[in-house]
């Protein structure tokens, strides 16, 4: 007999299933033929410029925007039709702060379990805890207005796990903080995924990308360009080793190392070679060392998400 969804280990069902998504706003298409899943455990990466539709396809997936086609089922519901049920199990970090400053941290939380039909007396018990994981204790009885940016983020974290969901959508949740406060986030991020939690992330932060999460999604003009783990997108697009190059023999440079590369960009003032090996190209370009910086490294993900959506600004 067959085994139902319902009765399959956690490890084999998906929490979000989209297929074929596709939106349009003003004749434009926003999202276009979007498919993904994400699984227990897992933290599922959507990076791209601004404009590229990631905002858009979160909102689709959590059933607050019609989708013009395609199908999303998110905790084995679809959506948007039965959106509302589906987002019991889940919890979101917007883009910007949506803290209630009139409320204290603790009231934030309370007020925000209500909307998931937590008691107070079910939601209180938590919140130690909840202030504990955000490196907030201490600060259940401050105003919002009284907290650092780094604070409100890590409180909205907080908030998004008040119903103890089994999918986090985090929308740019590390933009504008320090570094520490990033790296913070960054370490409690691996707690929940340790914990068995998935994440869907957004982020501009490359960085951010390849140390959370097994798969990332690039985006551009709403479409998928490609999917994979960050190591593999990178040797999939990427030559393994990067020289950049900047100074005011920067011409000069560029002119030499396009013998010794397979393919050379420039962004400005800098040069960006990629090859092979970087060393004899290095070595090429040791007479122009006093007017040129020279950084040698591996191609990272970056590389790859300037290749497959290039260098222009995008505002």
């Amino acid at each position: 007999m067959p085994t139902s969804a319902l009765e399959r280990p956690l490890q084999d069902k998906v929490l979000l299933d989209v297929r074929g998504l596709r939106k349009r706003y003003a004749g434009d298409d926003v999202v276009r033929d979007l498919s993904f899943t994400i699984r227990p455990g897992e933290c599922f990466g959507i990076i791209g410029p601004n404009g590229a539709g990631k905002t858009t396809t979160i909102r689709l997936c959590l059933g607050l925007a019609q989708p013009d086609a395609g199908r999303i089922e998110l905790m084995g519901r679809a959506v948007p039709q039965d959106a509302r049920l589906a987002r019991m199990r889940v919890g979101v970090v917007t883009q910007f702060d949506s803290l209630d400053p009139d409320f204290t941290v603790e009231e934030n939380l309370l007020i925000y379990g209500r909307y998931f039909g937590l008691r107070d007396a079910q939601t209180r018990p938590r919140i130690a805890g909840l202030l504990e994981f955000a490196a907030l204790q201490g600060k259940a009885h401050a105003r919002i207005g009284e907290l650092s940016g780094g604070m409100k983020r890590r409180l909205s974290l907080a908030r998004a796990l008040i119903n103890e969901p089994d999918i986090v959508f985090l929308d740019e949740p590390t933009t504008g903080l320090d570094p520490q406060a990033r790296h913070l986030i960054w370490d409690r991020l691996k707690s929940l995924l340790a914990a068995g939690k998935s994440i869907l992330l957004t982020t501009h932060f490359m960085e951010e990308a390849e140390r959370l999460c097994q798969r990332v999604l690039v985006m551009d003009h709403g479409r998928g360009l490609d999917e994979g783990a960050p190591f593999e997108l990178i040797a999939r697009h990427v030559e393994p080793d990067v020289v950049e190059m900047y100074g005011a023999r920067v011409d000069e440079a560029q002119a030499l190392a396009a013998g010794h590369a397979a393919r050379v960009e420039r962004s400005g003032d800098t040069l960006f070679a990629y090859a092979g090996d970087g060393a004899p190209l290095v070595a090429a370009m040791q007479p122009l060392a006093n007017g040129l910086r020279i950084l040698h490294r591996s191609a990272n993900l970056e590389d790859v998400f300037l290749k497959l959506t290039g260098r222009q600004l995008r505002d």
